[in-house]
C-alpha cells in the first residue's frame, strides 16, 4: 500500500519494517538506520544492499519510484525462508477504549464548542449535581475519619443493629402484602409476626437507651411463644399450621378502622413505656423481678389453657361446638383477650412504666369490649339458653372480680 509518494510499508511475520525515501536517504524501520543511494536519473535511483533479518540473508534493490518499488521488490527480495509480506496497521494499532478514543479525538476547539452550546438550565443542573457530589464526598470523608463515628457504629451494631430492624420491617410489610392477597408462605407469616414484635419490644427501648439489655430481649421471645399457642394447637390436631375452611360467621372482626386504631394504640403504648421507664441499666434485677416472672408464667398458662380447652370443644379450632366452662373459662368469659391484655401489662410493669400500663389497658378494654359483645351475641344465637346460663354464672368478662 502506498502511504505517500515516496513511502512503502512492508509487514512481515518475522520482522515488520517500513521503507521511506526522502531525497537521497532511504529509511528502514524498525531498525532506524539510513541507507544512502545515488540517483541514476532525475526520476529514479537504485540501491543494492545485503541485510540480515532474524539471521536470514536478504538481498534487495530499492527504487525511488513507488510503483516499481512495489513490483520489483517482490521479485528482487529473496529470503532463504521467505516471510509473508502484507500491508497491515498492527504496528500502529489504535486502542479500542472509548475514553481514550474520545480524549484522543477531542481538541480545545471541540471542547469550547460543546461549552458554548450549554444553556443556563444545563449549567444550573450540572452545577447542582457537582455540588451534591462534592458535599456527599466531603461528608463521607469526614465521617470515615471521625473516631466517634466508629465508636458509636461499633456500639450500635454490637448492642442494637438498626439496619437489621429496618430490613425486618420492610420484609414484614412485603409478607403482609402477600398475606393480604392469600399468597404468604409459612415463613412469610412468621416474618410478619417477628417484624411486629421487633418493633414492639426491641426498637422502642433501643431508641431511647441506645442499646439493649434485659427485659426487651426476654419479652421478644415471650411474645413469640404467647401468640403461637393457637398455631401449635393446629399442629397437634392436623399436623400443620394452616387454618381450615369454616363458616365465615365465626370470624368475628370489627371494622377496619377499629382494628387500625387498636394496632396504633398498642404500638404507642409500647413506645410510651420505653420513654416513661428508666434507663435499662437502672432497672433492678435478681429477686426484685420475681413478681414479673410470675406474671409472665400466669399469662402464658392462661393463654395456653384457654386455647387448649377451646380447641377441645371446637371444630377446626375456630368453630365452637359447645359452651366451654372449664379451665380459665370458669373465672372469666374471654380468657384469651384477658391474657393478651395481661401480656401488655406485664411488659409495662417490667419497664417500670405505670402510666403506659393504664393507657394500654384502656386501649385493650375499648377494643376487646366491642369484640366480646359481638362474640357473645353469636354464642347466644348458636347455643341459646346454654350460653345465657353460663354468662349469668360467670359474670366477669376480662378481669376477675373487677370487670
Amino acid at each position: 500500500m502506498v502511504m505517500e509518494a515516496t513511502t512503502v510499508l512492508c509487514h512481515s511475520k518475522t520482522a515488520p519494517s517500513g521503507l521511506s525515501v526522502a531525497g537521497n536517504k532511504l529509511t528502514l524501520r524498525p531498525f532506524n538506520k539510513y541507507f544512502h543511494g545515488h540517483a541514476l536519473t532525475n526520476n529514479s535511483f537504485q540501491y543494492h544492499s545485503k541485510l540480515y533479518l532474524n539471521g536470514f540473508p536478504l538481498s534487495c534493490t530499492f527504487y525511488s519510484n513507488p510503483i516499481s518499488a512495489l513490483s520489483k521488490l517482490r521479485k528482487r527480495c529473496n529470503l532463504v525462508s521467505p516471510p509473508r509480506c502484507s500491508v497491515s496497521s498492527n504496528a500502529n494499532s489504535e486502542s479500542h477504549n472509548p475514553i481514550l478514543k474520545y480524549l484522543t479525538n477531542s481538541s480545545f476547539d471541540s471542547i469550547k464548542s460543546s461549552l458554548l452550546q450549554l444553556t443556563p438550565i444545563d449549567i444550573v443542573k450540572w452545577s447542582g449535581i457537582l455540588s451534591v457530589i462534592i458535599a456527599a464526598s466531603k461528608w463521607t470523608l469526614n465521617t470515615l475519619f471521625n473516631p466517634f463515628f466508629w465508636m458509636y457504629f461499633s456500639w450500635t451494631w454490637l448492642f442494637w443493629p438498626w439496619m437489621v430492624a429496618l430490613v425486618v420491617a420492610v420484609y414484614g410489610l412485603y409478607s403482609f402484602w402477600r398475606h393480604f392477597h392469600g399468597e404468604a408462605t409459612m415463613f412469610e407469616q412468621l416474618a410478619i409476626v417477628t417484624s411486629v414484635f421487633t418493633w414492639l419490644t426491641l426498637v422502642p427501648p433501643a431508641y431511647f437507651n441506645g442499646y439493649l439489655e434485659g427485659w426487651p430481649f426476654v419479652f421478644f421471645f415471650v411474645y413469640h411463644y404467647f401468640f403461637f399457642f393457637s398455631v401449635t394447637v393446629r399442629k397437634r390436631l392436623y399436623g400443620d399450621y394452616y387454618l381450615r375452611p369454616h363458616e365465615p360467621k365465626w370470624d368475628v372482626n370489627l371494622p377496619m378502622w377499629n382494628r387500625l386504631l387498636f394496632s396504633v394504640g398498642v404500638m404507642v403504648g409500647h413506645w410510651l413505656a420505653a420513654f416513661e421507664g428508666p434507663e435499662l441499666h437502672q432497672i433492678p434485677g435478681g429477686w426484685n423481678n420475681l413478681g414479673i416472672w410470675t406474671l409472665i408464667i400466669v399469662t402464658l398458662l392462661m393463654q395456653y389453657n384457654a386455647t387448649l380447652y377451646l380447641s377441645k370443644y371446637s371444630e377446626k379450632v375456630v368453630v365452637p361446638t359447645a359452651v366451654v366452662q372449664f379451665g380459665p373459662y370458669r373465672w372469666i368469659r374471654h380468657p384469651i383477650f384477658s391474657s393478651t391484655m395481661l401480656l401488655f401489662v406485664t411488659y409495662c410493669v417490667a419497664l417500670r412504666a405505670p402510666l403506659s400500663l393504664l393507657f394500654v389497658v384502656a386501649v385493650c378494654l375499648l377494643y376487646y369490649r366491642q369484640k366480646a359483645v359481638q362474640e357473645e351475641a353469636l354464642m347466644v344465637e348458636t347455643f341459646g339458653q346454654s350460653y345465657t346460663e353460663y354468662a349469668s354464672k360467670v359474670k366477669y368478662r376480662f378481669i376477675p372480680f373487677v370487670y
